[in-house]
């Protein structure tokens, strides 16, 4: 690697890092996105949750008498639909989780952050008629 490439690169980065404003703004579509993710997973509960929990209420109530591994096992094998919702439930709420926990723990990468970095210039270039604008670029005083 070349000296001036990592210039370049060096440039790019602090570039990105200069402009308190920008950095404003990804912070806020970082809080939106994670807001969003959440609002999410609530309405998949709320919708296919709320089902699959409803059409395993027998094998529930089943398993609350007396818990085997065979009968859950028996729900899994006769019950897939509604397995797979919850499935589907529960691994979107780890996906947020562990997405969320590495956000706080480690911070964003470099790559996530210039893809942030793009996509608020996206929406600031719609102006308005994004329907981020008003969370991620408005000025509030």
């Amino acid at each position: 690697m070349n000296s001036d490439n990592s210039d370049s690169l060096a440039e790019s980065s602090s570039e990105v890092l200069i402009d308190p404003l920008l950095e404003r703004q990804v912070q806020r579509l970082i809080e939106v996105q994670t807001y969003l993710r959440w609002i999410f997973d609530g309405f998949l509960w709320l919708t296919v949750g709320t089902a699959s929990i409803w059409a395993l209420r027998s094998d529930i109530e089943l398993w609350i008498a007396a818990f085997t591994w065979a009968a859950v096992r028996i729900t899994l094998a006769y019950n897939r639909l509604p397995m797979m919702g919850l499935g589907i439930c529960v691994a979107m709420t780890l996906a947020t989780l562990v997405w969320q926990s590495s956000i706080i723990l480690w911070g964003v990468n470099q790559r996530e952050k210039r893809s942030l970095v793009d996509q608020v210039k996206r929406i600031k270039e719609k102006g308005k008629r994004h329907p981020l604008w008003h969370w991620v670029c408005e000025e509030k005083i």
